[in-house]
């Protein structure tokens, strides 16, 4: 979205949020549960840290305007997670590919200081990024594209889900079990 100030945003691409974020809940769910009873409490309350450690991570913004790029954290997390980064149109001399150990391939933004930046390939509208770095500085940006396909992380929400769902049906059926055990029972 283009604000009245002539700056972009864009943020992390929803599909990848709502995956990493259901991984989350999915790997943590059941954990206070099966922490000792005096403990559940403070796992309870680490688990809800981590969430919005996790919301803050996956809340970096890319932000373009007419002087250059940058790429930060909103000012709720800011004060914790600093890092971030930017340079100024004039200076981005190149775009570096670097192969992964995966088989993709991250470009790197090369600036006149020698400085790289990872380049942003997991956000949402990158079309439109591509284009307004292309237009704006002097690298060419065809042949750039996302860092993993959609069905990728397509593939992660489901199985996360379906942890989610199995977790819940477990927990569910481990209240029964205790619910209908007979008066007395030592367990």
């Amino acid at each position: 979205m283009v604000s009245s100030s002539g700056v972009e945003r864009f943020a992390l691409s929803p599909l990848i949020r709502t995956t990493l974020l259901s991984l989350y809940v999915a790997l943590v769910l059941p954990l206070p549960l099966l922490a000792p009873q005096e403990l559940r409490w403070w796992m309870v309350a680490a688990l809800l840290f981590g969430l919005i450690l996790v919301l803050g991570l996956l809340s970096e913004q890319v932000e373009t305007d007419a002087a250059g790029i940058q790429v930060r954290y909103p000012a709720w997390i800011r004060w914790l997670l600093r890092r971030g980064w930017s340079m100024p149109w004039q200076d981005i001399r190149a775009l570096v590919p670097v192969g992964t150990s995966q088989g993709g391939t991250v470009y790197y933004l090369k600036a006149t200081d020698l400085r790289h930046q990872l380049l942003p390939q997991r956000i949402e509208r990158f079309d439109r990024f591509l284009a307004v770095l292309s237009e704006r500085s002097t690298v060419s940006t065809a042949g750039i594209g996302r860092l993993t396909p959609p069905w990728t992380y397509q593939v992660l929400l489901g199985l996360a889900l379906l942890m989610v769902l199995a977790e819940l049906a477990g927990a569910i059926a481990f209240s029964q079990h205790w619910i209908n055990l007979p008066a007395g029972y030592p367990g």
